[in-house]
């Protein structure tokens, strides 16, 4: 299963980028038991591995001048938590995202 979410941002390709890069493992690292691979960044998109309850969830990031496209797939198992995480998966990207 393929979870997909879109977040607007004002902050311009770069600079999203490097708040979504170094600010992921931080969000991520706050939900106990998950554990994430370390993010690899390939021009405008960055992709990683989070793995928990024994299960292992990929994710990529495309970053555009005025958006950020975020696509978790999701195992079998965890798909009865999809709402959860599109929540905290929207939930995070805009903090880190939000002007400051």
């Amino acid at each position: 299963m393929s979870l997909i979410v879109s977040i607007p941002h004002s902050l311009g390709k770069q600079e999203a980028l490097r708040r979504l890069k170094s600010g992921m493992a931080r969000v991520l690292g706050s939900i106990p038991g998950l554990k994430m691979d370390e993010p690899t960044r390939s021009g405008d998109r960055i992709s990683f591995r989070v793995s928990g309850l024994g299960q292992v969830a990929s994710e990529t990031v495309d970053v555009a001048e005025d958006s950020v496209r975020l696509e978790v797939m999701l195992p079998l198992l965890l798909q009865k938590f999809a709402q959860i995480v599109q929540r905290a998966m929207t939930e995070g990207a805009r903090r880190l995202l939000e002007k400051k």
